[in-house]
């Protein structure tokens, strides 16, 4: 495989901690696209990324300003709502503005697409994805916790680092009657794979190639990699594809950097896509047909409710006693 943006035979890899601490831990790894997209803004540039809206829709939204941009923040395991950014980003590279857009690899590829040769001002970040769970599912979980609350889902941060550290994978809704739940329910179903797009399974990007100037991901290995770097606060994983993204890599000032070995560095999305499950049908039918709580105690390992039944069962045998 080969795209264009390519130069290197294998990208340079790099371990990436913001020095800002407070810029660390609003991100969900190193802190690498605050930096990077700072480069951007503070050149009067423009930023496209993906946001969480007051629906809790996923969407790609355009900013010119650190706050703006603040929004774009931390990951988002579902499938984003491009409208029209690609108008737009086409725009601003017409009038001349610098463009940094990120997204997935379909995306990024989707976008370089559309524009065309003259990207001369447009850098791209993607990110190695797992796959795109469906938005179906993520809001039919957050009706289920709103009935289980009695209350409305303000807030939904998909991994919730300052708590619990950047190693575990812990989902927090917040609801507007002041109340929280902790939970890992869409975090395995999104490891499952059941719900993520079809085409994902034969994703062309699952490898150390990609269409982005630069790939950035969590660390996952970090420890093998680069030894003693990590502190529980969240480390990017950086692969620099060109030599354009390599001198704008090493412009920046505001990261601590570590160079690492690919063959030190490899995640299974960077090895080949993740096999549609055996289960996905049934999976499917179980969300159109059942109750969430079904599914939620079925495919996401919901411990209460396994143990409510264990517990129901149990009683049960001694009533017949």
């Amino acid at each position: 495989m080969t795209f264009e943006n390519i130069e290197f035979r294998e990208p340079l890899v790099y371990a990436v901690k913001h020095k800002n601490m407070d810029v660390r831990m609003n991100s969900r790894s190193g802190g690498f696209f605050t930096s990077i997209s700072d480069l951007f803004i503070n050149d009067g540039g423009v930023v496209y990324g993906c946001v969480l809206d007051n629906n809790l829709d996923a969407v790609h939204m355009r900013a010119t300003t650190q706050f703006e941009r603040d929004r774009m923040m931390g990951s988002k395991y579902i499938q984003s709502n491009i409208g029209d950014m690609f108008k737009k980003v086409r725009y601003d590279l017409d009038s001349g503005k610098r463009v940094l857009f990120t997204g997935t690899s379909c995306q990024v590829a989707g976008l370089l697409n559309y524009i065309g040769d003259d990207n001369s001002k447009l850098f791209c970040v993607d990110i190695v994805c797992h796959g795109v769970p469906s938005p179906k599912v993520f809001h039919n979980y957050i009706q289920w916790q709103e009935i289980n609350m009695k209350s409305k889902c303000i807030g939904f941060d998909f991994r919730n680092k300052k708590e619990f550290g950047w190693n575990t994978h812990i989902e927090t809704l917040n609801f507007a009657n002041g109340s929280k739940v902790n939970s890992e329910i869409f975090k395995n179903l999104f490891y499952a794979h059941q719900c993520i797009r079809p085409s994902c399974y034969s994703c062309a990007y699952k490898s150390i190639l990609h269409p982005g100037d630069i790939t950035i991901a969590d660390y996952w290995g970090i420890d093998k990699a680069a030894p003693g770097f990590d502190d529980n606060k969240g480390v990017s994983l950086v692969l620099v594809n060109n030599r354009t993204a390599e001198r704008l890599f090493h412009s920046l000032t505001d990261i601590e950097v570590r160079k690492c070995r690919i063959e030190d560095s490899m995640q299974p999305p960077l090895e080949a896509p993740f096999p549609e499950p055996v289960n996905r049908s049934e999976f499917w039918d179980d969300l159109n047909c059942r109750d969430f709580g079904y599914v939620a105690a079925k495919y996401g390992n919901n411990d209460a409710i396994h143990k409510a039944k264990h517990m129901i069962k149990k009683l049960l045998r001694k009533s017949l006693y």
